[in-house]
């Protein structure tokens, strides 16, 4: 009854985290192998959150379809996706530009912060729906929509990575996911903290 395992895994999931560790990166790795998403122009990873490549940003009557109201751009920037605020200015669409790059020494964590408050902040918004976009929407956008559901939403990296992986095929690149990894410790490390002085207060 996979059902009520679904409902027990909720609640046993705050316990469960005190024992998690952060897997090894090549454990992360190979969580990819088991892909069971899409390759479509644009897929909802999350309830309003979109992950999608180039095309579908460039796509005027595929972002108002969706009725989508903020766009992360994480390739902005004149050698990459350059479309900008002014692109969107006729669909009244709240613009975000991290100049990325899809290259595993690119530090892409000094975003990881501003980005998931951006999503956040347009997830809180009425009728609020963003598009999270790269070139293709495997590893920079989906490793800030990543950072997004852990920062904001209380998700290990694992928890995280399946969740993104059940809607689209993405695939962090080994020094994005290095990153991930890193904010997975400390927020994990943080949490523990959290718990502890909670249980001491007790």
């Amino acid at each position: 009854m996979p059902h009520t395992r679904d409902s027990s895994s909720a609640t046993s999931s705050a316990g469960s985290r005190a024992s998690y560790e952060t897997p090894a990166l090549s454990d992360l790795q190979r969580l990819f192998w088991f892909r069971g998403g899409s390759d479509n122009h644009v897929d909802q990873v999350w309830p309003n959150i979109y992950l999608g490549d180039a095309w579908a940003a460039r796509s005027k009557t595929t972002l108002r379809s969706l009725n989508i109201t903020h766009i992360l751009n994480a390739a902005d920037g004149p050698y990459s996706i350059n479309t900008g605020a002014k692109y969107y200015e006729d669909l009244q669409i709240e613009y975000y530009g991290v100049e990325a790059f899809d290259d595993p020494s690119f530090d892409l964590s000094i975003f990881f912060y501003n980005a998931a408050n951006f999503i956040g902040k347009a997830l809180n918004t009425s009728g609020g729906k963003v598009f999270v976009h790269c070139a293709m929407g495997v590893s920079r956008s989906a490793s800030l929509v990543l950072a997004f559901l852990m920062i904001h939403e209380n998700m290990t990296l694992v928890d995280a990575l399946k969740t993104v992986s059940a809607h689209r095929d993405i695939c962090p690149n080994s020094g994005f996911l290095s990153q991930l990894r890193d904010l997975d410790i400390k927020l994990n490390e943080e949490r523990k903290g959290t718990g502890a002085s909670a249980t001491k207060e007790l």
